[in-house]
């Protein structure tokens, strides 16, 4: 099956390619440096790792491309083109956050205006379906902005945006598969594969981050998957599968992410300071504070947003209105809990080696 193909090639690209990557990392003195207060890593660890991710998920599926009609690819690889090049820039020298912002909003003028991936309707959320153009074109701009930063931001933790990624490209190409959508199923399962094999050396203890050119590279296919599937055709889609609400399944797969942005821009703001500012109050942060380690505290992370995932699925014959609030109460409880919960005294951060 060419989708197993996909996964397949760039799992074993990235795999083979990246101890190479390490040693010219380590040669040419590409480093992510400690920095105490906002880092979690101790010693100069090597980064842009992204570069293998975006080498072996555009490389597979490339080769495994199963049309010669490439529609909205041809807006799509430049657009990973212009993120993959703005995390490079902000990897090596740093990059001010407006600049990155102008880059963000100009890969989102593109795939909405001329790719038309955008979001026209919300499917029965707050009983509304179809919206004008101006509230699509303006939803799915704050859409795109917002995903890819979600996952800038929570790549501070070894493995957790490398993990959560492969959890949602998995999840988005099993429903692209049994959907019938074979080229959007090949790119969910070549990122896939790409973010497997660099697990290998980025889960704890890392022995490189992704770095900025990964996780915009990974954040921007995410956001054309999600909105991808919730603009699928429902006639195109089994009958046995029309009962899941895609809204609140692209919210599910993606739902640490844009929980940890929304919260944190949140507390930012409260405080005055720009959401965009550096710090160490992320979900990520805060299970780290109870004593654990980078593991463990990742694959806390991975098991409730694949629970999460697993809700969305099962949970069908309800009102969409009534699933959305029964998951947002779900999400309030826990995270709320989370932060509710005293810190033990004793207990610090676990850094990385």
């Amino acid at each position: 099956m060419i989708v197993a193909l996909a996964i397949l090639i760039s799992f074993f690209i990235v795999l083979f390619t990246t101890p190479a990557f390490i040693r010219v990392a380590e040669v040419k003195n590409l480093f992510d440096e400690p920095n105490e207060s906002r880092k979690l890593h101790r010693q100069r660890t090597p980064s842009m790792g992204g570069i293998m991710i975006f080498a072996g998920t555009l490389f597979s599926f490339l080769i495994c491309f199963p049309s010669e009609d490439i529609g909205y690819i041809k807006f799509l690889i430049p657009s990973i083109l212009v993120m993959f090049f703005i995390g490079i820039k902000d990897d090596i020298i740093g990059t001010a956050a407006v600049k990155k912002l102008i880059g963000h909003l100009l890969v989102a003028f593109i795939m909405v205006l001329m790719a038309e991936i955008r979001i026209t309707s919300l499917y029965g959320i707050f009983e509304i379906r179809e919206i004008p153009d101006w509230a699509s074109i303006s939803l799915s701009i704050f859409t795109y902005v917002v995903i890819i930063n979600s996952f800038n931001l929570i790549d501070g933790v070894d493995g957790l945006a490398g993990g959560v990624g492969c959890i949602a490209a998995v999840a988005f190409g099993i429903w692209f598969l049994f959907a019938g959508s074979t080229v959007d199923a090949i790119i969910a399962f070549s990122l896939a594969g790409a973010l497997l094999g660099f697990l290998r050396y980025n889960f704890y203890p890392a022995n490189i981050f992704m770095g900025d050119s990964g996780s915009l590279t990974v954040g921007l296919i995410l956001c054309v998957l999600a909105i991808r599937m919730i603009e699928f055709d429902p006639m195109d889609v089994p009958s046995e599968m029309r009962s899941i609400s895609k809204p609140i399944f692209a919210m599910t797969v993606l739902s640490y992410p844009l929980l940890d942005t929304l919260r944190i821009f949140l507390v930012r703001m409260a405080k005055g300071t720009s959401p965009f500012a550096a710090d160490k109050n992320h979900i990520h942060h805060r299970l780290l504070r109870f004593g654990l380690n980078h593991a463990q505290t990742v694959v806390i992370i991975y098991l409730f947003n694949a629970l999460l995932i697993l809700y969305a699925v099962m949970l069908t014959n309800i009102n969409a209105n009534y699933k959305f609030l029964l998951l947002a109460g779900i999400v309030l409880i826990v995270i709320g809990g989370l932060f509710m919960i005293p810190i033990p005294k004793d207990k610090s951060p676990k850094v990385s080696s």
